[in-house]
């Protein structure tokens, strides 16, 4: 389905008290107030995931709603957009069977930023098609903002992120989008980046097949003076190195798991953790039977592992919801609710709290800002 709506992305809307300091909003910490017994979580937090969190007493459960009230997650992938652009009737303000992500749900879970993914799926968009195919996931994704204003805000920067939080709405990146829309011009990429798209996958293109060419070289410069982070999944171990050695700003992998537990090609080696961990990247684990497992116990597995090798502030979460019924998921985690479960059973684990703010919320958001830093460093050293 084509969408007909403008494809100019709404600004986030300004706020005299954004971010550096990550403060809460009294009144929206007040509306979230959580019942264990509802199994519902606090929605999106109400102070910045940098402060350390507060210890808090209570069962395993319970400690994971409280700091996901505070840390709410930064999911790296959900393929919402796609769905909604074959079955464009779910409405996801309200509880909605026929696909796992709702608004509600997401609340639910404490889920506080989430990135859409405006990849096509194996198989479809021509390769004539890509980039008009591309350009409608965009405008179904911009138009999903307009639509659901009160629970879902674009967001262009780590300060949109935050702001977003504060006001009580799921802050909403746009991307990654194929790399494989880019040929020889980097047009398209800037052309993306101002539309509001801020991650790109290289995997599939032509230029981070077998290595990365001079072309890819120069997308990857390009993507760090705009601030638009790279994407290693699906791209081969040697190929996903030498990205992560090209950018100047960290890079991340938004929807995998640990090659070492489960050998699936969708999964990342030790030695690509290891670059990720060089680049103070971010591994951001997915919730996909195929790649964890059948079971929460197996996706807590696999982030035990990320952490281990990338280390405490290069793991992340990316659950890959956002799909019709008949996607295997681990039990407990069917849905983006789910994602409380998880974390208690990281604290069952002996996660640290301040480690598990890191997880949900911190670690996405310092590598957002690192993105910008670098950025701003690389257009301050540009010939005008």
């Amino acid at each position: 389905m084509a969408a007909s709506l403008s494809l100019l992305p709404p600004r986030p809307e300004p706020n005299a008290m954004a971010d550096l300091q990550d403060e809460p909003h009294t009144a929206f910490a007040a509306h979230t107030a959580y019942t264990v017994a509802d199994t519902v979580p606090a929605g999106p937090g109400s102070s910045g995931a940098e402060d350390t969190p507060a210890p808090v007493a209570g069962t395993a459960l319970e400690r994971a709603v409280a700091l996901l009230s505070v840390h709410p997650v930064a999911d790296g992938h959900n393929t919402l957009v796609w769905t909604l652009r074959q079955s464009p009737y779910h409405d996801i303000d309200t509880p909605d069977s026929g696909v796992d992500t709702d608004i509600p749900r997401l609340r639910a879970g404490g889920v506080g930023a989430q990135f859409w993914s405006l990849l096509l799926p194996g198989g479809a968009g021509a390769a004539d098609r890509v980039l008009s195919d591309t350009l409608d996931q965009i405008d179904v994704a911009l138009a999903l903002m307009r639509r659901y204003p009160d629970g879902l805000c674009l967001a262009l920067t780590a300060d949109d992120m935050a702001d977003a939080r504060n006001r009580g709405r799921i802050a909403s990146f746009l991307g990654p989008v194929p790399g494989r829309t880019l040929t020889d011009s980097l047009g398209a990429l800037r052309a993306f980046h101002a539309l509001g798209v801020r991650v790109l996958a290289p995997a599939g293109a032509p230029w981070a097949g077998e290595e990365l060419t001079p072309f890819g070289h120069e997308v990857v410069k390009e993507m760090n003076r705009l601030a638009m982070l790279v994407d290693l999944t699906g791209c081969t171990p040697e190929v996903a190195c030498q990205l992560a050695g090209a950018s100047k700003a960290p890079v991340i992998a938004s929807h995998t798991a640990a090659a070492a537990l489960n050998p699936h090609p969708g999964n990342v080696t030790d030695e690509v953790l290891l670059a990720l961990r060089a680049a103070q990247g971010l591994a951001m684990v997915t919730f996909d039977t195929a790649q964890t497992g059948d079971s929460l116990h197996a996706v807590a597995d696999h982030v035990e592992h990320v952490r281990a090798v990338a280390g405490p502030h290069c793991v992340g979460l990316g659950a890959a919801f956002g799909t019709e019924p008949g996607i295997s998921r681990p039990a407990g985690l069917t849905d983006p609710s789910g994602y409380p479960r998880l974390i208690a059973e990281l604290l069952d684990r002996g996660w640290s709290e301040t480690d598990l703010a890191l997880l949900t919320w911190g670690n996405a958001q310092r590598v957002l800002r690192d993105a910008e830093f670098t950025a701003r460093a690389a257009q301050h050293r540009r010939p005008a």
